[in-house]
C-alpha cells in the first residue's frame, strides 16, 4: 500500500513523507502536492528510493533495445 503523509509542526512547517513507493515513483506521486505547498527547503531520499520498481526495469530494458 502506498501513501503520502503530511506532518504539520507547531510553527506551521510542513514535512511530507511517502511510504510504500519504489524508485522514482515517490517523486511522481508527490509532484503536484509539492508544487501546491511551495518551496522545498530540503530533501532526503530513503532506502525505498533506491529500490528498482518493476516499471523501472521495463523502461530500462526498452532503452537498451
Amino acid at each position: 500500500m502506498t501513501r503520502l503523509e503530511l506532518i504539520i509542526g507547531p510553527a506551521g512547517e510542513i514535512r511530507g513523507e511517502t511510504r510504500g513507493f519504489a524508485g522514482r515513483s515517490c517523486l511522481e506521486a508527490s509532484r503536484d502536492l509539492l508544487q501546491t505547498l511551495g518551496q522545498t527547503t530540503s530533501d532526503r531520499l530513503t532506502a525505498e528510493f533506491y529500490v528498482i520498481a518493476q516499471a523501472d526495469v521495463v523502461a530500462q530494458r526498452c532503452e537498451f533495445r
